[in-house]
């Protein structure tokens, strides 16, 4: 088996990486990445073969296609950064790469494309969130999410037999964000704080509520999209909204201390307030069942930041 990863060296990308790498050793696996949101170190224990690219480059995808043959393609590049305003760029590296990569994927390899969508594409829609719900994005990064999820749905009338299948992520944490800064998750960054001696700060007055979803449980929706013959758009959550205020009284326990919350205003008029994944779809078509529930996924995940010298 030939596999294809982009933004292999990113936050999920390189947990992808590794994990395909630990369980199938014999497939021939290719990572790309330049850089922008990625680091070098998420890939020392890869053995495959690295390519730095630029995924927007139409000429950079005649390349792979003259030159490569894969069998599944995990797109997992993208801007990540939700905060960037220039929509030209947003779009150009979000869309139009897409559109690029499901060109080659399809016609010249025959290839299964994974993508990453977001819950970004439901805005401040009601919770919980259905795939074919309402789909109103508060960013451009939402929008150019939506705008791959669209173009996914015309190539899979256009093309009966592809199997293109989108992942909407909810709130990822988990191990191989650090290099994220200030961008990596909620999870990370109260952690580090915390375990610092840090009060934890939320915007008034805590009671958001996100879908916190670890990223074991991407990784498990990612191989079942590989493995099973499935086509479409999915949810990937754990099912449950969580408030911030309970993500810090986790955070206290696991860290054994006793931090109160410093509250301040919210300065984004932008923000999601409530997400939380339908998983209905996911779960009869997929087969996705989350198993990580947030008090065992951020157990897992100090864990792992103690071990590596995180915390």
């Amino acid at each position: 088996m030939q596999i294809l990863i982009t933004g292999g060296a990113g936050f999920i990308g390189s947990n992808l990486t590794l994990e395909l790498q630990k369980r199938y050793p014999d497939a021939e696996i290719v990572v790309i990445d330049n850089f922008t949101s990625g680091y070098f170190k998420n890939l020392i224990p890869f053995k495959g073969e690295f390519l730095s690219g630029d995924i927007s480059d139409r000429d950079f995808w005649d390349y792979l296609g003259k030159n490569y043959k894969f069998d599944v393609v995990f797109h997992q590049a993208a801007i990540t950064d939700t905060t960037v305003s220039d929509q030209n760029l947003m779009v150009k590296v979000n869309t139009n790469a897409f559109k690029y990569l499901l060109d080659t994927a399809i016609n010249r390899w025959g290839a299964k494309v994974i993508y990453a969508s977001s819950a970004a594409v439901y805005g401040n829609c009601p919770a919980p969130m259905k795939e074919e719900g309402c789909l109103r994005p508060e960013n451009v990064y939402g929008y150019s999410k939506l705008a791959m999820d669209n173009i996914t749905k015309k190539y899979l009338r256009l093309y009966p037999e592809a199997q293109i299948v989108g992942l909407r992520y909810f709130n990822v944490y988990g191990p191989r964000e650090a290099h994220k800064g200030k961008f990596a998750s909620m999870v990370y960054q109260l952690a580090v704080k915390m375990a610092r001696g840090q009060r934890p700060r939320l915007f008034k007055w805590g009671e958001q509520k996100r879908d916190f979803v670890y990223v074991k449980d991407v990784l498990q929706a990612n191989l079942l999209a590989m493995e099973k013959p499935v086509r479409g758009i999915f949810n990937v959550g754990s099912g449950k909204a969580r408030s911030f205020n309970e993500l810090v009284a986790i955070l206290n326990k696991e860290l054994g201390t006793n931090l109160e919350i410093e509250y301040f205003d919210n300065p984004y008029d932008f923000y999601q307030n409530y997400t939380e994944a339908d998983l209905t779809k996911s779960r009869q078509i997929l087969g996705y069942n989350p198993r990580w529930s947030l008090e065992e996924g951020v157990r897992d995940y100090i864990g792992w930041l103690k071990e590596n010298g995180f915390i």
